[in-house]
């Protein structure tokens, strides 16, 4: 029995202590795929709180045969569709906020005007991500940020295999759409006295 299902059975039979274990170990995933899925750094975190307490509630739940990353992504990724159901307006701006989570380059970086494209680049795939529809929006991130083949994505969903590959499909297909609109774009799209870099 690895660490992790140590921890997983000792939650099961009540150990806060072990809990804390597979929090601290998931926080990052979990905080990640809130984000990518809602966009916003607060309710984010609110999700993930909330995904955590769901966790917890339903721990005894869990089926040892399956991956608990796989199964606590799920409830994440459902928290997180919810959420978004239930809002009937999604903003797609970039505040001060978003950008102060995006990665900054390494100082030591040879070429600061490729971090500056890659960083703007992944502000708008973030963007583009927030117009797509909430389930294929948790698809896309739990296969590409997450690495979880297309069974588990099924699983997490509930959705079947050949829906999570259409949903795969469309999803790709509309951001490749957009971003061949957006991206150039923006790249273009400076002051007259900014340096082309920037």
């Amino acid at each position: 029995m690895n660490e992790e299902m140590t921890w997983i059975v000792q939650a099961q039979n009540g150990s806060d202590e072990a809990y804390t274990h597979l929090v601290e170990a998931y926080q990052t995933p979990v905080y990640n795929l809130c984000y990518r899925m809602l966009g916003e750094p607060e309710a984010a975190e609110d999700a993930a709180q909330e995904t955590f307490l769901k966790t917890y509630q339903n721990l005894t739940r869990y089926d040892r045969g399956r991956p608990f990353a796989t199964w606590l992504l799920a409830i994440a990724a459902h928290h997180c569709i919810d959420r978004l159901r239930r809002k009937r307006f999604i903003s797609f701006s970039i505040d001060e906020d978003d950008e102060a989570q995006m990665e900054l380059p390494d100082r030591a970086a040879p070429d600061p005007e490729t971090e500056t494209v890659r960083r703007q680049e992944q502000v708008y795939l973030h963007r583009l991500l927030q117009s797509l529809n909430p389930t294929d929006r948790a698809a896309l991130v739990l296969r590409y940020w997450h690495d979880c083949s297309e069974i588990e994505i099924a699983q997490a969903l509930s959705l079947t295999v050949p829906a999570v590959k259409s949903r795969l499909h469309r999803a790709r297909r509309e951001l490749a759409k957009l971003w061949e609109v957006e991206a150039p774009r923006a790249r273009t799209e400076r002051r007259p006295y900014e340096s082309p870099a920037f």
